[in-house]
């Protein structure tokens, strides 16, 4: 298990966000932190550190030039996402993204764009591509949901979707939507699932609050997901230590 660090960017500053409120024009967003810092303050806290795989996502328009800032302060340690197509895939990767995250272009529709999805393969390559597959429970089964979290497409999250969808990509990252930003404790159900199913490295964020929520998520998984970890953490204004997130996960401490 390796903790993927983020850097959540909205109105070109970096804050941490209850997800499932964007995008909804009758209710305002709900910001549970907004730092003083900008984005490479945190890039070059996570290189120092080593660690690498964590994600810079942008939430709406007017943040690539933070984007641009932790990518260049740490080149080849971050993935990038945010309005990732197959037209403007390539200018991150030569920015210095290790990978491109997506999920709502090759999700049109409410359903998968095999076609938008090769575009995208053959614009950046398997290796520098990781799927979100960001879903919600409806009916007792998970469905990526698209747009800010706003749409259910009809994609079912299961072992065959994912041993699918895993021909097409280096990782997945996995968004509890219901649980993410609310610092409730995790999909213990959906995590569960995805240590069955996923074959590739896999990291999940959602609801992580504690150190105790991060054993149970080790020992749920079985160590075969990685974990990412937003408003509880201390760095975003929450109680947990990211020291010691960072001890614990690299079992060099006793936390």
């Amino acid at each position: 298990m390796e903790f993927r660090p983020c850097i959540d960017l909205h109105d070109g500053k970096v804050k941490q966000i209850v997800g499932s409120t964007l995008g909804h024009e009758d209710q305002e967003v709900v910001e549970n932190f907004i730092s003083t810092h900008g984005s490479s303050y945190y890039a070059n806290m996570f290189a120092k550190d080593q660690l690498t795989g964590g994600h810079v996502i942008m939430l709406g328009s007017g943040n690539e030039d933070a984007a641009f800032a932790a990518l260049s302060a740490y080149p080849g340690g971050l993935q990038v996402g945010g309005g990732i197509n197959s037209k403007n895939a390539q200018k991150y990767i030569d920015a210095g993204a290790s990978h491109v995250i997506v999920t709502s272009f090759i999700f049109h529709d409410g359903k998968l764009d095999i076609v938008r999805l090769e575009q995208l393969v053959k614009a950046v390559g398997k290796e520098h591509l990781v799927i979100d597959l960001s879903c919600r429970m409806r009916d007792g089964k998970w469905f990526v949901v698209t747009d800010k979290w706003t749409k259910f497409s009809d994609f079912e999250v299961n072992a065959d979707s994912i041993a699918y969808i895993e021909g097409f990509c280096d990782e997945l990252l996995i968004h509890a939507v219901d649980v993410e930003g609310k610092k409730g404790g995790i999909q213990e159900s959906l995590v569960r699932d995805l240590a069955t199913w996923a074959s590739i490295p896999t990291t999940y964020a959602g609801g992580v609050r504690s150190l105790d929520d991060l054993k149970k998520f080790e020992d749920i998984a079985d160590g075969k997901l990685h974990v990412t970890i937003g408003s509880a953490l201390s760095i975003f204004g929450g109680d947990l230590l990211y020291s010691d997130v960072v001890k614990y996960c690299k079992k060099d401490g006793v936390v």
